[in-house]
């Protein structure tokens, strides 16, 4: 009788993309090491309102490093969908539930492999603390307990300016602005990091990021 034979390795050139199981947690670095993330290689969620700058820092973070690290943003893969997209603005149904899961499920797919080909993955999305069926068990479920929130929360202030400057889809009412804003401040007490980042620049709020990621992976936070 023949064996069977073994599964096989998709290959793209030569990157290998195995099936990427769920991603464990990072190794403390050593005590002598330096108290950044350095060439750890990292899975990252960053939590925050609209307006908070979670796309820009999480993309300014991601190149910064000197681990080969991606970025994407929870936004940007549901409006991969152009015909029929689901529109969370015009309401929040069962239709754009749906695609918020397979929006999600998608990112953990490629932050996976991403991991395991040895580049970092940082993904930005507004994650509500009062919503555990599609929150951050979700996240964690998708990527792997390996995974490092840490939440974006500058004051009501800032948030509302900068969406002020925004356009299209992405730009909110001021209403929904403060609504969503006043849900978050229920990660206060969550244990999770949390960042008031209304007086720094990217730049500054990337290393903050950095720092509580080093903090994170020396002591991960119980979510």
């Amino acid at each position: 009788q023949v064996p069977p034979a073994p599964p096989s390795m998709e290959t793209t050139g030569h990157i290998q993309l195995p099936p990427g199981g769920p991603v464990p947690l990072p190794a403390p670095p050593a005590a002598s090491a330096p108290a950044d993330t350095g060439n750890t290689t990292l899975a990252v969620l960053l939590i925050g309102p609209a307006g908070a700058g979670k796309t820009t820092v999480a993309r300014h973070w991601a190149r910064s490093r000197r681990m080969p690290t991606s970025h994407i943003s929870l936004d940007d893969v549901r409006e991969w969908v152009r015909s029929g997209f689901a529109d969370p603005q015009t309401g929040w149904n069962d239709h754009s539930e749906a695609q918020y899961r397979l929006a999600r499920r998608t990112c953990g797919f490629a932050a996976r492999n991403f991991l395991a080909n040895g580049i970092s993955c940082i993904l930005d999305d507004a994650v509500f603390p009062d919503r555990p069926v599609v929150g951050l068990g979700g996240w964690k479920r998708h990527v792997g307990p390996g995974l490092l929130p840490v939440v974006l929360l500058p004051g009501l202030e800032v948030v509302l300016e900068r969406n002020a400057a925004r356009s299209g889809n992405r730009r909110l009412s001021d209403e929904e602005v403060a609504r969503i804003h006043g849900r978050m401040a229920g990660w206060y007490g969550s244990g999770l990091p949390i960042i008031d980042n209304s007086a720094y620049d990217v730049a500054t709020t990337a290393q903050v990021l950095d720092d509580v990621l080093a903090r994170s992976i020396a002591s991960p936070p119980t979510w």
